[in-house]
């Protein structure tokens, strides 16, 4: 595999390498009829670091949001490179859920995570498919550790789209799961193809992403916790998904707001401002906000059984048969 792009400080490069041409078109559908949805800077390391502003453009004819101009993949690593390998560690019982959304299909001789990780979600779905053999993909070294753990039986380290992953997962799985993983690849369609075929035919696909329709997006701007930037590349409206998958000749089983809704925007949001606001040397700043970071996530939780039946909930979940003939 080749070896990933050593990240160099834009102050030794200049910003140029770090981002690709500025798109005039949408990367969807083609559309040049953009608008800027939103500028912000790397709110999470406070803007420090790298090049000052990110762009979200989104297009007016499909809704797609994307970064423009985009980091490069050099660029990417930079900002990937002093981040907690696990930043944000999933509950299990949201992993449990995720699992229980295919319950209601035949269950699965074999299942591939993408994006997998140290393998938390194989770990939890083997609650309710203990005969299934879970196998890994992910770009870090985590997923080496979910093999050593026995999370997954198979670990596959690199990007579902190098060609060695892709010849060696053709035709294997039953179930393919992304959660939370297409907004960070550069091009979420190649990445849907390719999960595509490491499936049989008859197959289910399992998607989880943030939904770019989300009141909270505009509500809370560049602190919604969702746009990340710069590390979301794109955000992808749930119809543009349907449309890609049926165009892939895929059935769409299930489609849903509600189970994925995440409850953590005011607690990121929170989070987001706090990091941006305090000095770096803050331990006892940040002891002292503790009780407003408790009350937002009390309030996020509190509120979640109505918002996730609003346009509030902020993530959507595809389940996609593959067609049988494909």
């Amino acid at each position: 595999m080749p070896a990933a792009p050593k990240a160099t400080a834009p102050q030794e490069t200049g910003t140029d390498g770090f981002h690709e041409p500025r798109r005039e078109d949408c990367p969807w559908c083609g559309s040049r009829r953009l608008r800027t949805r939103l500028r912000a800077p790397d709110v999470r390391q406070r803007g420090r670091r790298g090049p000052g502003t990110f762009v979200v453009d989104e297009c007016r004819d499909c809704a797609h949001a994307f970064q423009n101009p985009r980091l490069t993949a050099e660029g990417l690593a930079f900002y990937h490179r002093d981040l907690p390998e696990a930043p944000h560690p999933v509950p299990p019982r949201r992993h449990r859920a995720a699992a229980r959304a295919m319950l209601p299909f035949p269950e699965p001789e074999s299942w591939l995570d993408v994006g997998t990780g140290a393998g938390a979600f194989p770990a939890a779905a083997k609650r309710y498919f203990p005969y299934t053999a879970f196998d890994g993909v992910d770009t870090t070294r985590r997923v080496q550790k979910a093999r050593a753990s026995g999370h997954v039986e198979e670990a596959h380290r690199g990007s579902l789209t190098d060609r060695e992953i892709v010849n060696r997962l053709r035709a294997r799985y039953d179930v393919v799961s992304m959660f939370h993983h297409l907004e960070h690849t550069p091009d979420p369609r190649e990445e849907l193809r390719v999960a595509l075929t490491a499936l049989r035919p008859g197959g289910h696909l399992l998607i989880e992403v943030p939904d770019p329709h989300c009141a909270f997006g505009t509500l809370l701007g560049k602190w919604w916790p969702w746009y990340a930037q710069p590390r979301h590349l794109h955000l992808m409206p749930l119809a543009n998904l349907v449309a890609e998958l049926e165009s892939r000749h895929c059935v769409i089983v299930a489609t849903d707001r509600r189970a994925p809704h995440i409850p953590y925007d005011l607690t990121g949001a929170l989070t987001l401002a706090l990091t941006r606001a305090l000095p770096p040397r803050r331990t006892p700043l940040l002891r002292a906000t503790a009780p407003f970071l408790a009350a937002a996530t009390a309030l996020d939780h509190t509120l979640a059984p109505v918002l996730r039946r609003t346009r509030f909930a902020n993530t959507y979940r595809i389940i996609a048969r593959r067609d049988t003939s494909a």
